[in-house]
């Protein structure tokens, strides 16, 4: 498998030196011979790739030349840095002792990778000469582990109704105290699907007050389940400890009827005894426990009858094939029409053991091919090389392996970036579209950005079974958050494991040493492993308990990072120079995520010095009151977030930013302020697509500065919040901006006008798609809203939130908006005959 992450490093590397070749001047040799032997790598690495097995000399070299490739990079990357201080009127003195000692260095590494590429071309075309192209079948390795969600989608579920109707006869009846119920079976059996469909059930939602879905996993504590108790019964957590966790539960649950599931349950020591103690019971009062397990001895562990287990059968054919018909075709219609792929589809669907998650699996791959019987024989041949029986427990895994070998190289190594998540993890998509981008896997594509590309690629994997999506927004699916099932995240891991993606034992755990080139950093990883000869290229904190960081860790002797995430930590205990300083250290350094370190207070000068930053996420610094002026030398930044953050002012000069593609937290400062950026200066940020701007009192808006953002042709996402703003001139200022012409989105919060801004009419917003207006004192959306000589929006999605005082027709919203779908409503009293409850949230889709 370590062939396909080189190909991509070597693709990647290839396409790098193509586009900044001009700039390395001293090194252009090196770097032409470079490329031209790493082209012709390339046609070996196609011969590695068909091999099944790898003999330990394909092995180690494709390790050597992953190693080389990265070595590589480091070097170009540091050129490509030297040559923007040149860019940059820097005049590095070429005699200089420093610069000397640098072309030195860098033309003997250059030398030696030129070598060592060399020597790996003559022992591959050699092996290859003499084996010629064998094939033999590679073990696909043992199950994994199974992630289970609450959340399911009806209408991908065949099969289990009397799986489900026997269930909910167990638990209906009030004859028992505490009904107790056990879903046992394997991996991908749809354990989880029957429990999904009890716990939504309408007789089951009528009949218990207070229902919880506990989702385990392999590492969970007793804390961890309390806390998610607790948060589901809308209790507050925050303070509590242990002690005082489970008093609250049986207090929410008291004279309650309630239903708890307990799923994906690996055992039960150590935490059962406590929380069932800590249950109330009493007569009268009949509530129920479901738990899902793989081990039938867990179940009775928690007291579960023999004749309350029960135990899910596999599809038959008939079932099977409906479902993998359910995800491989986008409808009855389409699967009719290519009537001609239904025998070789039952081979593949037969192969698949009858297990739900591999036919959806299987299923996913093949709606994303062409629909030719050509294509799915050859799917269907490639399965059979690399299915298991399914009494070993592999034929899910056998069949995620497909998926993932069916993978185009681009979202292959996406994928792997999974691995790093802990189980269960519900992963916010868009740090995953920004680690993607600092780190490279992705770039930007003709009109389409690479942050945009990213979120299409998430997309593509989700559309392939491989991620599950857990929140999304709801007129166009733009994934929130997702999470990735626990067998395909074995497969991450076991794939990452053999690619050296990240470091792994053999149970999964990450693990640390000086070859590690990603790290998730949790409080079980020993810093002491790192030092200055570090190769660490991306590290993500993944633990919200205090960590020990100084000056002494050797954690701030690397300088080879290119991700650095702190997101997940409020990072309260340790000494933020030392950080800071750190961080200025790190000039390959392009993706930096400081989100709500309360810490926080001030950036340094010297963060100026990181020239390959592109990613700068400083979003809910909650006592971060201004950049240093040095933010504008950081002229390779596509995204800079500074929203939920009381800084005064941007530094003027933010027009050098000239790639700059999303500004959040941009506020609108008044004439006294001498040295901010003005909305002036945003007219030349041609390839801004994002911009979010604050107004306070202080804003001022020129008159020369309201046509400022017609200038922004590239802008589709628009938000202006007033939030504590009460001055009346400038409502009277946003009343006569001109809007961007290709706007696609638009929200618009704590607007005081009486009526919209007259812009916001169908014809100056003619491509705007989604809008939203929350908390303001409209009093009805004004006579420009419903545009003029007939003309109609083109909006699809509208959310109308806190605006109480909003006189308005919902027959006049339809009218004006024909092609509008989905509908979001909250406490907007005066809207009249809107079909669904407004006092809280009233979702309307058409």
């Amino acid at each position: 498998m370590a062939e396909a992450m080189i190909e991509v490093l070597v693709e990647q590397l290839i396409e790098a030196l193509k586009k900044h070749g001009e700039y390395m001047l001293e090194f252009r040799s090196q770097f032409s011979d470079m490329k031209a032997h790493l082209d012709l790598m390339k046609s070996f690495l196609v011969d590695a790739y068909k091999l099944k097995r790898k003999e330990e000399t394909v092995k180690t070299t494709l390790s050597m030349l992953r190693e080389l490739v990265y070595d590589a990079e480091d070097i170009l990357t540091d050129c490509l840095l030297r040559a923007e201080y040149r860019k940059e009127g820097f005049h590095l003195n070429n005699f200089s002792p420093r610069e000397l000692i640098f072309q030195y260095r860098t033309g003997k590494k250059l030398k030696n990778i030129n070598e060592r590429i060399e020597k790996m071309q003559k022992i591959l075309k050699s092996y290859f000469k003499t084996i010629g192209q064998q094939s033999v079948h590679d073990d696909c390795g043992s199950i994994g582990k199974r992630w289970t969600s609450p959340v399911y989608d009806e209408s991908t579920i065949v099969g289990l109704t009397e799986d489900t109707k026997k269930i909910i006869g167990w638990i209906l009846p009030e004859n028992r105290i505490l009904h107790r119920v056990g879903i046992v079976g394997m991996g991908g059996l749809g354990k989880t699907t029957i429990t999904q469909k009890i716990f939504n059930n309408r007789q089951v939602v009528d009949r218990f007050d207070k229902r919880i879905w506990v989702s385990l996993s392999q590492n969970f504590n007793e804390e961890e389940i309390m806390r998610t108790m607790l948060k589901q019964l809308g209790e507050d957590v925050n303070g509590l400890d242990m002690a005082q966790m489970l008093p609250k539960i049986k207090q929410a649950l008291e004279n309650r009827n309630y239903l708890i599931v307990f799923d994906d349950v690996w055992s039960a020591e150590g935490w059962w005894d406590r929380i069932r103690a800590g249950l109330p019971k009493r007569e009268g009062k009949s509530s129920g426990i479901i738990i899902t397990t793989r081990i039938e001895n867990v179940a009775t562990e928690i007291g579960v009858e023999k004749a309350r287990i029960h135990q899910p059968r596999i599809l038959n054919e008939e079932e099977s094939w409906a479902l993998f018909c359910k995800i491989a075709f986008a409808s009855d219609e389409e699967a009719q029409q290519h009537s001609e792929l239904e025998e070789v589809g039952k081979d593949i669907v037969k192969k698949c053991g009858g297990l739900p998650l591999a036919i959806k699996t299987i299923g996913g791959l093949l709606k994303s091919k062409t629909q030719s019987t050509e294509v799915w024989r050859r799917i269907c041949t490639n399965f059979h090389d690399v299915v298991a029986t399914r009494e070993s427990g592999s034929s899910v895994m056998a069949s995620l392996q497909l998926s993932y070998d069916e993978l185009p190289i681009r979202l292959k190594q996406c994928l792997l970036c999974f691995s790093m998540y802990p189980e269960d993890s519900e992963i916010w998509a868009e740090q995953l579209a920004r680690w993607w981008v600092g780190e490279g896997f992705v770039e930007g594509k003709g009109s389409r950005t690479a942050m945009e590309l990213a979120f299409d690629y998430l997309s593509e994997l989700i559309s392939r079974c491989l991620v599950e999506v857990v929140q999304q927004r709801g007129y166009d699916g733009r994934v929130y958050s997702c999470k990735m099932h626990d067998l395909v995240r074995d497969l991450t891991i076991k794939i990452a494991r053999e690619e050296a993606f990240c470091n792994f034992d053999e149970q999964g755990r990450q693990g640390l040493s000086a070859q590690s080139r990603r790290l998730s950093f949790t409080c079980e990883i020993d810093v002491k492993a790192l030092n200055r000869k570090s190769k660490l290229r991306t590290m993500l904190i993944m633990t919200s308990s205090p960590i020990q960081l100084n000056r002494n860790t050797g954690l701030f002797t690397i300088k080879s990072l290119r991700v650095l995430d702190f997101s997940q930590n409020r990072m309260e205990n340790i000494s933020m120079d030392d950080l800071l300083n750190w961080i200025s250290s790190l000039e390959r350094l392009a993706y930096l995520n400081l989100r709500g370190v309360s810490a926080l207070k001030e950036l340094p000068y010297s963060i100026g010095r990181l020239r390959n930053l592109q990613l700068l996420v400083l979003s809910g610094c909650n006592n971060l009151q201004k950049l240093p002026s040095s933010i504008i030398a950081l002229q390779k930044l596509t995204v800079l977030d500074i929203g939920y953050c009381p800084i005064q002012q941007i530094p003027q000069g933010i027009v050098r930013l000239s790639n700059l593609q999303e500004l959040s937290g941009f506020k609108l400062v008044g004439s006294a302020n001498k040295d901010a950026c003005r909305l002036r200066e945003l007219q030349n940020l041609f390839q801004l697509r994002i911009l979010r701007i604050n107004i306070c009192d202080e804003s001022e808006i020129e008159e020369e500065e309201l046509t400022v953002l017609l200038r922004l042709k590239q802008l589709k996402v628009l938000s202006i919040n007033a939030e504590g703003c009460e001055k009346e001139d400038i409502f009277q200022k946003l009343d006569r901006l001109s809007p961007p012409p290709h706007l696609e989105e638009l929200y618009l919060r704590h607007y005081h006008g009486t009526f919209l801004p007259q812009w916001m009419n169908p014809e100056s917003l003619c491509h705007l798609q989604y809008l939203c207006i929350e908390n303001g004192d409209l009093n009805s959306l004004g006579p420009s809203f419903e545009g003029t000589n007939g003309t109609t929006w083109k909006v699809e999605g509208l959310c109308l939130k806190f605006l109480a005082r909003l006189h308005a027709e919902w027959e006049m919203v339809q009218r004006v908006m024909p092609r509008i779908r989905y509908v979001e409503v909250s406490h907007c009293y005066m809207l009249k005959s809107f079909p669904c409850n407004i006092d809280k949230l009233g979702v309307w889709r058409k």
